[in-house]
């Protein structure tokens, strides 16, 4: 089976469920809002939202994980216990790697993901010809950029919304390096 196949392979396997819940909640800098686990997991198209919640019952009743208000009590959020953290550590090798993998990275770019939204803001605005890309880069909420891009059609502004949003802060930095290495175009004086 090739690598490409594997990815396309959903785990059905409710032990190995439970035990790669309980690696990406490992591999997880803090606790997890159940919303963004859901997105995460379901969204990676490892696990499909029957075996997630059967996972999800069974490792908040044996005590691996536990859904906890966080310390200013304004929200919920999964966090891994003892036991999980346990589970995570001595059994993750029983998760093929392409599965851990793609579960971790998969979390990695949600939380990135989340992370520019909160930077980058952008908007599509009808035009009478096409439609306008508004992008507004923030910095401690105020304006670092303000851009807005024409663009033919709706299907165009988000594909090109998409693809700015994988690297928001790349994008920004090449245009600041493209303006500071602007220069006039040649001056042709040889007939002069």
């Amino acid at each position: 089976m090739s690598q490409h196949e594997l990815t396309k392979i959903e785990l059905s396997d409710l032990h190995l469920i439970n035990i790669l819940l309980c690696y990406l909640l490992s591999r997880m800098p803090e606790p997890v809002p159940p919303d963004d686990l859901y997105d995460i997991v379901v969204g990676s198209g490892i696990i499909n939202y029957f075996y997630y919640n059967d996972s999800l019952s069974f490792l908040t009743q044996n005590g691996s994980i536990v859904l906890a208000e966080t310390p200013d009590g304004s929200e919920r959020r999964y966090m891994l216990l003892p036991r999980g953290e346990l589970c995570a550590k001595r059994l993750k090798d029983f998760v093929p790697k392409i599965f851990r993998d793609r579960l971790v990275l998969t979390a990695l770019r949600y939380n990135a993901r989340q992370k520019y939204e909160n930077e980058v803001k952008i908007t599509y605005e009808e035009m009478d010809k096409g439609y306008y890309l508004h992008l507004r880069c923030l910095d401690q909420g105020d304006d670092a950029l303000d851009l807005k891009l024409s663009v033919p059609d709706l299907t165009h502004a988000k594909l090109l919304g998409e693809q700015i949003m994988k690297n928001p802060s790349g994008f920004y930095g090449k245009i600041v390096e493209l303006a500071l290495s602007n220069e006039e175009p040649p001056i042709d004086l040889s007939d002069n």
